[in-house]
C-alpha cells in the first residue's frame, strides 16, 4: 500500500482538502447502503418517550424495524429527535426486551408469566373490587360524594393529550378523584 492510500494523505494531496468528498471515501464506504434504502415500508409514528410527540419515520423490512428517524414532515419536531428518541429502535429490537406479562404474587419471590387475557381480567377484578369496597356515597354530613379513594391514576409523560383525556374520563367515571400526570409533578 502506498502512502497516498492513507485517507489523511489523500485529503492533503488531493483537491478535497476539507475531507468531505472523495478523500473520505473507501471501498468499504462505497459498498455500504443505508438501512432506509432497503425498507419494504415506512410507517409514521410518534416518539414514546415524552409528551412532546416528536414525529418518527419507522422503516420496516420483512416485518422487522430496521431504522427509526425523525419525520421532517412533523410540525412538532421537523425531523429532529433527541438522543432518547434517536435510540428508540432499541425499544422494539432489543433481545432483552420483555414481551410477556410478568407477575409476582403477593409475598412471592419469583416472577411468573401470564397470558394477556388473564392479566387483564385480574386487573379488572381488582379495580372493581376496590371500588366496591371503598365507595363513598355521602360524607358524615350527608353531602353527596360518589367517589372512591381506594385507587388513583398517575399517568406517564409518554401519553399524548388524547390518551390523557381518555384516562381522565375513565378514572373519573370509576369515581377516582386522584388523577394526576407525571408531567405536572
Amino acid at each position: 500500500m502506498t502512502f497516498l492510500g492513507w485517507p489523511v494523505l489523500r485529503q492533503l494531496a488531493g483537491a478535497d482538502r476539507l475531507g468531505r468528498g472523495a478523500a473520505a471515501r473507501s471501498r468499504r464506504t462505497d459498498g455500504l447502503t443505508a438501512r432506509t434504502e432497503t425498507a419494504d415500508a415506512v410507517v409514521r409514528s410518534v416518539c414514546p418517550y415524552c409528551a412532546v410527540g416528536c414525529g418518527q419515520r419507522v422503516y420496516v423490512k420483512d416485518g422487522a424495524v430496521t431504522q427509526i428517524e425523525g419525520d421532517p414532515d412533523s410540525p412538532v419536531s421537523r425531523g429532529r429527535l433527541c438522543p432518547k428518541g434517536s435510540a428508540s429502535k432499541q425499544l422494539v429490537t432489543n433481545p432483552d426486551r420483555v414481551t410477556t406479562v410478568r407477575y409476582r404474587r403477593p409475598y412471592g419471590t419469583e416472577w411468573e408469566e401470564l397470558d394477556l387475557d388473564t392479566a387483564m381480567d385480574m386487573i379488572a377484578d381488582r379495580v372493581l373490587a376496590t371500588r366496591r369496597e371503598t365507595w363513598q356515597d355521602t360524607d358524615s354530613d350527608g353531602r353527596v360524594l360518589n367517589r372512591t379513594l381506594g385507587f388513583a391514576h398517575l399517568g406517564g409523560a409518554t401519553l399524548d393529550n388524547e390518551e390523557n383525556y381518555l384516562a381522565k374520563k375513565l378514572y373519573t367515571a370509576l369515581g377516582a378523584i386522584q388523577v394526576e400526570n407525571q408531567a405536572r409533578i
